[in-house]
């Protein structure tokens, strides 16, 4: 797909990291904060299309695309275009001194392509945390109400707010506290991990989400319900059909603004440009950053356009939000995903992909589960079948594994159990089919 001026190949020439990027390890021990962890310790010296190439010439296969970012490849052609001639004119007024037109034509886009057809407006910031954080503010400016609710398994960001909407202790929060009151966590349908089977999770956790609300909060209490159409940190976890629509209905009857964090999912990575799109659902507000902009920081929340405009003027904002370089590289790769339509190919990708999986399933019990949609795949590595116990240490060791020979993965999930993959959507079949050959190897091997 990606008309690269980087070979799309494989590449390993050195043990992984090699020496230049031992080098710099030692300096970045010496100079970055422990704190900010890497997956993989080699440092990038050019990307494009489904490859990263490191600073002593090994060429990975990225099937990580900066955690869902760099879904139209890390130099896509219109995100560098853009973004060069908005760097030449100028970097940065401030949108709340001096407007201009990137971040209205932004604003544009996006009421455009998110789901519903209702009068929309956004606000833009520069992370998804920012972006979850304001949506918490715009929906208690309009109800006048304080509670939140959230779901198990749920990341929304690192920030003190976001961090008491994330569910997951480890990494995200231990240590930190104390966080942020009046949030409340219920349960997600998780189909593979549901007591009474998947069939049954859709109605049943719906059936408790909803009682634990009106029981433990009170539906007149909550300003907004938070969730990921597709739960990403928490290991790639579809709810079960009919759970989306339940507590939307729910939302809707009881006032309170549904609010769907699309900021992994969004963006043509599940094959549609919003994975909300997958049940009818229509969210109030939907918030979006990673696959926005081609790998500038920018984030949005967008909505209906009198909930939007709840909060008084001055309320929301921030130094960078908007950046007009960022706002053009956005419109570079919306630009970019319609002009290869990724919907569709992200849609080839999963229908590659899961065949591939399944057949690796059939060879290998340690594989429970395979899931997500598009260019958002996961499997659910366990020690046992029917126990479902899961099994870090084994998904640690395969990603390793595929790290020494060449091919980038990430893990995730409640119980860092899954491996997920998040190819760059512009990646080609040949490259694809090679990092699943080594997944493959990987898993004989370990």
């Amino acid at each position: 797909m990606s008309a690269s001026a980087l070979p799309q190949e494989r590449r390993v020439v050195t043990a992984v990291p090699g020496p230049k990027s031992i080098e710099l390890q030692a300096r970045r021990a010496a100079a970055v904060a422990q704190g900010v962890g890497s997956t993989l310790p080699v440092f990038a010296s050019r990307a494009d299309g489904g490859v990263i190439e490191d600073v002593d010439g090994n060429r990975f296969i990225d099937f990580g695309s900066g955690i869902a970012v760099t879904t139209v490849g890390a130099s896509a052609e219109a995100v560098v275009r853009r973004a060069s001639a908005q760097l030449a004119d100028f970097t940065h007024t401030c949108f709340m001194v001096t407007p201009y037109e990137g971040y209205v034509a932004v604003a544009e886009a996006l009421a455009e392509l998110t789901p519903g057809d209702h009068a929309k407006k956004s606000a833009l910031f520069n992370s998804g945390a920012e972006a979850v954080e304001n949506a918490v503010k715009i929906a208690r400016a309009y109800t006048k109400r304080q509670a939140v609710v959230v779901f198990d398994h749920g990341y929304h960001g690192r920030t003190n707010l976001t961090m008491a909407l994330t569910a997951k202790n480890m990494p995200y929060k231990h240590g930190f506290g104390p966080f942020a009151p009046e949030v409340y966590r219920v349960p997600v349908a998780y189909g593979y991990r549901w007591p009474t089977g998947a069939e049954n999770a859709g109605p049943e956790a719906a059936a408790q989400a909803i009682d634990q609300i009106v029981k433990q909060v009170g539906a007149e209490n909550v300003a907004a319900i938070i969730i990921e159409p597709v739960l990403g940190e928490g290991g790639f976890i579809e709810p079960a059909k009919g759970f989306l629509p339940a507590i939307r209905e729910f939302a809707t009857e009881n006032g309170i603004v549904f609010v769907a964090d699309e900021i992994q999912s969004g963006f043509c990575r599940t094959g549609q440009w919003f994975a909300c799109e997958d049940e009818g659902i229509v969210p109030d507000l939907i918030t979006t950053a990673k696959g926005i902009a081609g790998g500038l920081p920018l984030a949005a929340v967008t909505g209906r356009a009198e909930i939007m405009d709840a909060a008084h003027a001055g309320g929301l904002g921030g130094t960078y939000g908007g950046n007009p370089v960022a706002c053009a590289a956005a419109l570079g790769a919306i630009e970019t995903m319609k002009e290869l339509d990724l919907n569709a190919r992200a849609r080839q990708i999963e229908e590659l992909m899961k065949a591939r999986l399944a057949a690796m399933a059939e060879k290998f019990d340690a594989i429970g589960d395979i899931r997500g949609r598009g260019g958002m795949i996961a499997i659910e590595l366990v020690k046992d079948r029917t126990t479902k116990e899961p099994d870090a240490q084994l998904a640690a060791a395969v990603a390793k594994a595929c790290h020494n020979e060449g091919v980038l993965v990430l893990t995730c999930g409640t119980y860092g159990n899954v491996l997920r993959f998040l190819p760059p959507l512009v990646i080609g079949d040949e490259l694809l089919n090679e990092g699943l050959d080594v997944l493959e190897q990987a898993f004989g091997a370990v």
